[in-house]
Formats: structure tokens, sequence, C-alpha cells
């Protein structure tokens, strides 16, 4: 069947002559592969750096979180557009904190739905179940086909898109695929472990050996870059597999992309104790009366590595409450980078300005931000606190297993400059590529 180009989001998509594959790797500054690379361990990347290889300085999303880039990857926009502005918000109906985990929260289709309508194969594999209802969106829905006895309607398979957390919770009608733990040949790994990683890995690799689907999304865990900075024997061991994996993705014939969702960044003491700026704690310290709420959007159900501090707040102020006074007070805290105002926040890093609060908090790349100390088990950490979520972490990499044209320098004034997105990588790896790449749009 040949396949036509589609349209979604304002980016037209053409069909790639050879399986697309884009990986992922949660919390991959650019210094982990650098550094892996240069200790020998990651000969395949050595190799293709020799032959073909675009290797492109990037940028991710703002916050640098994963649920914000991750949903920007699956579609080719930023959080302005798409409305996944963290992993947790403040509902205003509610005023309780909400997951934002749900297709529901979704304000524009995802490049998956839209090439499986275009009818393309499509098959996402995610590390955390967290991500698999936002990513899985268009992917596998209920349809009017009925069962061989002529009864009851059963869900219409429209790709395939399962967890390695609950990969052995995954059925066909679910998740467009069953008995995932047999046909990658793994146990269900622990979700607090590198194997999370790798089973991901090693499930693309053996759909894209039998089933070939025409776009293939692997998206990783951080759970080592919390632990281990670059360089470091369990980093540059995470790494070598990495590298393995890709090297069998390249050989099966596919154009494998190499980004992140976000960077990561140390943010403890020479002592190891964790540097953190309590920003409700300090926020309350100005006012007069009723209190600030402090939304933490690195929040989620997996704390244990990072204790819910990362580099990035949302301030909510009471009725009345002067930002700018506020917003002076926290701005001259030793390790603040920048407090912004809800609409230059929206303005700057393309943020939806109903899903942030009153003011947007930034923390400098070597501390992090939190409500105030009772909030935080930082009893959970056994290592030096390292997390993310602001301009320290946005530069990620940006690999292709082709040569192609440096696209145009893109928002230079957020950070470090950038040539490409990370959700720029479904669009380089089929138009652009076709295109031989002269801007990244």
């Amino acid at each position: 069947m040949t396949r036509q180009p589609f349209t979604v989001n304002g980016r037209e998509y053409r069909p790639p002559a050879e399986p697309v594959v884009v990986i992922c790797v949660d919390g991959s500054e650019p210094a982990y592969h650098e550094q892996a690379l240069a200790a020998g361990r990651m000969p395949w990347l050595a190799k293709a750096s020799q032959d073909r290889l675009s290797n492109w300085p990037a940028h991710g999303a703002m916050p640098a979180l994963t649920n914000p880039n991750n949903v920007s990857i699956a579609t080719g926009r930023p959080p302005r557009d798409h409305g996944i502005s963290g992993n947790y918000i403040l509902d205003p109906d509610s005023g309780q904190e909400v997951l934002m985990n749900d297709k529901a929260f979704l304000r524009i289709p995802t490049i998956f739905g839209a090439a499986n309508d275009a009818g393309y194969d499509v098959a996402v594999i995610t590390a955390k179940d967290k991500l698999r209802r936002l990513l899985g969106a268009g992917l596998v829905e209920s349809g009017p086909a009925l069962d061989g006895s002529g009864g009851e309607a059963v869900p219409e398979r429209r790709g395939i898109c399962f967890s390695a957390e609950k990969a052995d919770q995954a059925t066909v009608a679910d998740n467009g695929i069953g008995d995932v733990l047999d046909y990658v040949g793994r146990p269900l790994p622990a979700v607090y472990s590198a194997d999370l990683s790798e089973f991901v890995l090693a499930a693309g690799v053996r759909l894209l050996a039998d089933r070939r689907p025409d776009l293939l999304y692997l998206s990783l865990t951080d759970y080592i870059q919390h632990k281990h900075a670059p360089g470091t024997e369990v980093a540059n061991d995470f790494y070598a597999m990495i590298d393995n994996y890709a090297g069998q993705l390249d050989a099966l014939g596919a154009v494998v992309v190499i980004t992140a969702d976000h960077g990561m960044s140390g943010k403890s003491d020479p002592a190891g104790a964790p540097r953190v700026i309590y920003v409700e704690e300090e926020a309350n310290r100005v006012l007069d009366g009723p209190e600030a709420r402090v939304i933490l959007p690195i929040t989620d159900p997996y704390t244990v590595h990072h204790g819910a501090l990362g580099s990035f707040a949302s301030v909510y102020l009471p009725d009345g409450a002067d930002p700018a006074v506020v917003g002076s007070a926290l701005a001259r805290i030793e390790g603040i980078q920048a407090v912004h105002t809800r609409a230059d926040a929206a303005d700057r890093y393309a943020l939806p300005p109903d899903r942030i609060g009153d003011l947007v908090v930034l923390a400098e790349k070597g501390y992090a931000l939190g409500r105030y100390p009772a909030w935080h088990d930082l009893g959970q950490l056994d290592a030096p606190l390292r997390s993310h979520g602001a301009l320290g972490e946005l530069n990620i990499p940006f690999l292709i297993n082709r040569e192609l044209t440096r696209p145009a320098d893109l928002e230079q004034d957020i950070a470090e400059p950038a040539c490409v997105h990370n959700y720029d990588a479904f669009w380089v790896a089929t138009t652009g590529l076709t295109a031989g790449v002269d801007h990244a749009g």
C-alpha cells in the first residue's frame, strides 16, 4: 500500500522510504553520550560519526520535564499548542493538583494518531505507564467491529502502544499487542531500574524486525541520569546498552533519531546535601494575609529519585497580591535565575497561559525548587540530588544516522544556541529527510 503525505498541527509529514525510529533518552544531556563515546563505550555511534551522522545542538521544550517534552515530540509542537505544561497542574475549578496523564488534557492531535488515520503502521513504547495514555491517543480506540459471534462491539486495533512498566498487562484490545513478555523474551522490569529502558529498546528491535512499522517511538526513563553523572561507570554502561540497540535498529534499515526530553543537572552542595530554595515558603514571607500556592510540575508518581524537586515552579498568588512585589523578592534570592509573570513566561517559553501560575520561577542549574520543607520527603534520596526543569537542562542531543544539512538556528534567546528542537524529530526524519533539511520550521 502506497503511503500518502499527511498534515497535522500545521506540518506535512511525507512517507519515509525506510522505517523511522525516534528514541527519547530521558534526562540525556549531551555530556552523557559524549563521555561514553570518548571512553570507547559506544562503538556504533563512533562508526556512524565517521560514515553518516548528523549531530546538531538542540533544545527541548520548556519546562524541561518528561510529560511536556514527550508530548511535544508526539505532536511536533511546543506546550503552548498541545496544553501539557507539566506532570501536574492546579485545577482552577477544584483548587486541587491534578496529574495530567490522560489524553483528555491534549488540545491537539498527535503525529501518531494522524499517521494511523493516514494508513501508516505506528508503534509507541514507553518506559513508564504515565505517558501511555497521552502518547497513545488515536492509536487504539473503540471501533464498530463486532466479534466473531456477532455480539458486542470490540475495540478495533489501530496501532500499538504499551509501557514497559505494565507490559505484563498489555492486551490486543487495549494496547494493540498482547503477551508482551513472551514476545520480547524478557521478564517484567522493575520501575526503578535501567532494565525498564532496556525493555523498551529490546521490544523496539523485535517489532522492527518482524513488523517494520512506518513510525516507531521509544521513550526511555531517566532513572540512571537522576543518580549518576556523565562519565561515571554506571552511566557509561547505560549508554553502551543504548548504543548496542541503536546499532541493531540501524542494521535493520531504520532511520534512527536519538534525542531527549530534557537534560539533567547536579543540585547538591559539595557535601552532597540538596541545594533547595523553598519557593512557597519564600513567597509567603512577602505576603501579608492569604498565602501563595506553589505547584511543582515535576511532581509525578515516581518521586524516589528526585523527591519532587525540580528547577521550575508555578506560583499562584492570592487575590490582591502584587505579582511585581512578590516576583522582585523571589528574584533576589541566590540560586533563582529568573522570575516571570504569566504572560511573559507564556510568550517567552511557548507555554499555555491558563496552565501556569501568576509567576513562573526558574532556578539556576545547580539549584532545586521546592514548596516548603515538610512537603518533601528527602529521606528517599539515596544519592546526591540530580534533577531538571529549567534552562540549565534545556540542551539535549539530536543525532540522526543520515547526513543532512544543518537547520537554521532557532530561538537563541532562550539559552545557548540550538538549531533544532526535540519536537522536530519526526518531521526531520520524514519530510526533512526527503527535502535534505535546510530548516526545522
